[in-house]
């Protein structure tokens, strides 16, 4: 159903965002249909918002399926007029520190007094109270104090960063989740509310079994390097030419690999015999077994391990991602055309709708700075006197 109408049409969103994880958030809306205004002051260069030069792989990728409104919200003129699309929008998202909204005076009680409808969406650094609520918080801070760069990277090698920003961006996943879940509470309800998360939240929760190992069983994860915390083999092995991820752990899988790669004598040595001792026995276990994966190409082991069902991967620089056969029948590598830039490739979505899918490029394509003023305003009233005159006054 190429013509279908996709999940969110309809739906009016104001992005207050900067940086990347509000973006996040409200990507994912537009990305579904949502009619995205990203509302950005007038006198606000893109490096300042920490987005990169507005026309640079970053921005575009983020903004993309926006519209683009300048407005000074210090302004009253500027409060106003957001307040008037507040009056009759669906979601709001914002990633201030947590008292610049209540200082702006577009929080959610006072949106909430005008549209009890308003699904009001916000991402923090340390959450929305507490001790640490006023501190502004940023992805690397929020990796060091969820616990990320205690278990990632080579054993004793001292603390390390993920190489995405992976704290933000699980924000700004969890939020638009967030979001549509209250859209579809408010279904039964009729009333909206604020929904909030914050960096430090996300990435605890993208801890996940590392978090629970101390939770339930006060074990302190160390880190692993390329190793898997528990399971052995799994890691990452040498090949004749470069090297690839093996995953068989487990007793099914562990005979499998050892009939790959023809040494029977492993499963037999009671030093490799359960997935306790092997556990135990890790380091002798890899060294033996990378002698044997040095011997022969990448390729080669890929397609044996393959068909004998053992889990296997090439191990790719991102240029390689997007050359696998596999990547490219996905289609995350998503087209958009741009009217200065030409046709581009944005990243797409990860999620797959049967009836209702994505169109086969990017609705909107990443707005330049208040490139929308006039049709925006005009929805609200103001004739194109009034509009240069806010121009004019700097309100947008």
């Amino acid at each position: 159903m190429p013509n279908a109408k996709l999940p969110l049409d309809g739906l009016v969103v104001l992005d207050l965002t900067r940086a990347r994880a509000g973006p996040t958030a409200a990507r994912h809306l537009g990305d579904w249909g949502a009619d995205v205004i990203k509302i950005e002051a007038p006198s606000e260069s893109t490096t300042e918002g920490l987005g990169g030069a507005r026309h640079g792989p970053d921005f575009l990728n983020l903004h993309r399926n926006k519209r683009s409104l300048t407005l000074n919200l210090k302004s009253e003129d500027g409060h106003k007029i957001f307040m008037a699309l507040a009056k009759t929008a669906d979601f709001i998202v914002e990633n201030y520190r947590a008292d610049v909204k209540h200082r702006l005076r577009i929080d959610y009680d006072t949106v909430r007094e005008i549209n009890p409808r308003i699904i009001y969406g916000s991402i923090s650094g340390f959450g929305q109270d507490g001790p640490y609520s006023a501190r502004a918080g940023v992805d690397q801070i929020a990796q060091g104090m969820g616990g990320l760069m205690s278990i990632t990277g080579l054993p004793g090698q001292g603390p390390v960063r993920v190489g995405i920003p992976i704290a933000d961006l699980s924000a700004g996943n969890y939020l638009a989740m967030g979001m549509i879940l209250a859209a579809f509470e408010r279904e039964r309800s009729g009333e909206g509310q604020w929904v909030h998360t914050s960096l430090l939240e996300a990435q605890i929760a993208m801890l996940d079994f590392q978090a629970a190992r101390w939770l339930i069983d006060k074990d302190v994860p160390p880190q692993a390097g390329n190793n898997h915390p528990t399971g052995i083999p799994m890691g990452v092995y040498p090949t004749s030419d470069g090297a690839i991820n093996i995953a068989a752990a487990g007793q099914v899988l562990w005979q499998r690999f050892l009939k790959v790669i023809d040494a029977p004598e492993l499963g037999e040595d009671e030093r490799f015999a359960t997935a306790d001792v092997r556990s135990k026995n890790r380091d002798e276990l890899n060294a033996k077994l990378s002698e044997i994966t040095a011997k022969r190409p990448s390729a080669e082991w890929i397609e044996e391990m393959a068909e004998a069902g053992v889990p296997c991967g090439p191990i790719y620089s991102i240029d390689q991602t997007f050359s696998d056969p596999q990547v490219a029948h996905l289609g995350i590598a998503y087209p958009m055309s741009h009217p200065q830039l030409g046709a581009l490739s944005i990243v797409g979505q990860a999620v797959h709708l049967t009836r209702t899918p994505q169109p086969p490029e990017a609705r909107i394509p990443t707005p330049e700075m208040g490139e929308h003023n006039d049709e925006i305003l005009d929805t609200l009233g103001y004739d194109a006197d009034a509009i240069a005159d806010l121009r004019a006054r700097g309100v947008i």
